[in-house]
């Protein structure tokens, strides 16, 4: 099945039909991977990473569960400023990522460990232009780098993984210099938190954040770091 753009008339229809052909277990499991054994030096200031695996809602929810997270926005990163709107993004045909941008600190959380739990908890990064459910480049797993040593550590990292066999087939995850990084609609933002029982969020994204609450509990925050303020609902 792959996810269309929304319109909030179709909302509850969409959400009925999901709860009917989900199996009854999440789509992507988490892996225990070892953490980088090169990582970026130790850093002043707010650091900005930004990366792409599939859906941005659990992206985006996973990382305003994660400690050191100052902000996480849900958006578009690969291709123009005309194209990164939803409906244009979802045809695939615009060079975009759905991807998030996380504002980090690092004295509090190294890229690095963005990058473990990525992997680990976030995506199946083996999966290729698709992510569970959804299908098309638009999805694909990917790392924007905002700098050569990020790009040295992602690179290092994914050789590192790939090199210990921790999953099944080899990472597809590319990586690459950010251009820019275009916020989503507003609709999209802190989507997971104010619909965790839309069927879509409870099957593929709330497993992640219990993956990370799980894995590294060390890392994770039961209060979630919103973009918006606003009322949770279900």
């Amino acid at each position: 099945m792959r996810r269309t753009a929304l319109a909030s008339l179709l909302a509850a229809t969409t959400a009925l039909s999901l709860a009917f052909t989900m199996p009854s277990r999440a789509a992507e499991d988490a892996v225990v991977i070892p953490a980088p054994a090169l990582d970026a030096a130790p850093a002043s200031g707010i650091q900005t990473a930004v990366i792409a695996g599939g859906c941005f809602w659990g992206v985006q929810g996973v990382f305003q569960h994660t400690t050191g997270v100052v902000n996480a926005v849900s958006g578009y990163a690969g291709g123009t400023k005309a194209t990164a709107d939803y409906q244009t993004v979802s045809s695939g045909r615009t060079g975009h990522a759905e991807a998030v941008e996380i504002k980090y600190d690092p004295k509090k959380i190294s890229y690095g460990k963005i990058l473990q739990i990525y992997f680990s908890v976030v995506h199946d990064p083996t999966q290729l232009n698709r992510q569970g459910p959804d299908v098309g480049p638009q999805y694909r797993s990917a790392i924007f780098t905002t700098s050569d040593e990020q790009k040295k550590v992602a690179e290092a990292y994914i050789a590192q993984l790939n090199g210990a066999k921790v999953f099944n087939k080899p990472i597809v995850t590319k990586v690459g210099a950010l251009e820019a990084f275009y916020p989503a609609e507003a609709y999209h933002q802190d989507y997971l938190t104010l619909h965790p029982n839309q069927p879509y969020i409870a099957y593929n994204d709330i497993p992640k954040v219990q993956n990370l609450k799980k894995l590294f509990a060390d890392n994770y925050i039961e209060k979630p770091t919103l973009v918006n303020a606003g009322k949770a609902t279900n």
